[in-house]
């Protein structure tokens, strides 16, 4: 995972997690990241969560109770070119349309070409589950959607690091006092 990646700060580059029902083993995939990379990582929930010990750049943030209100904080508080994870389709949708880099805890990625399709199904699949037609869920998070994740989560992160590391290097080359 994410070999010959230099250790750095990534000041201006954030994990989102949207973490009420983030799978423990996504969770620690994104922790083992964040602390070689030391990149900020934000678990947003509406309950309050323990942070791993040791880990600083790992934070938890509680959210008043509330339908939607850590969707809420992470599309207000993320920025263009931050990861976000999330199993939230629509709020993976305002994520994705705001700029940020999204990926699901079983490693589908959410980019603008494949968001609108995924939410006009998962609106079909709510109306047939109104209807009674459609009787099961998800199936339970397996060690294939594990591996899933790490790998679409390695690539998502380096494709984020590469454009911080291009943002700070423009905003040096335009600052007048550099």
């Amino acid at each position: 995972m994410l070999k010959n990646v230099e250790t750095r700060s990534y000041s201006n580059l954030k994990i989102w997690i949207d973490a009420d029902a983030a799978p423990v083993d996504v969770k620690q995939i994104v922790f083992r990241a964040a602390k070689r990379l030391g990149i900020t990582t934000m678990l947003v929930a509406n309950r309050l969560l323990e942070t791993p010990p040791g880990l600083s750049m790992v934070k938890a943030i509680q959210v008043r109770d509330g339908v939607d209100e850590a969707d809420r904080f992470i599309v207000a508080h993320g920025e263009p070119g931050d990861l976000a994870i999330t199993a939230d389709l629509p709020l993976a949708g305002l994520l994705v349309e705001k700029g940020l880099f999204v990926i699901d805890p079983r490693g589908d990625e959410y980019s603008p070409d494949t968001i609108a399709t995924r939410l006009s199904m998962r609106n079909f699949m709510d109306n047939l589950r109104g209807e009674g037609m459609v009787l099961s869920g998800s199936a339970p998070f397996s060690d294939v959607d594990k591996k899933t994740f790490a790998s679409t989560f390695d690539r998502l992160i380096t494709k984020a690091m590469k454009r911080a590391q291009a943002e700070t290097a423009t905003e040096a080359r335009n600052d007048p006092l550099a």
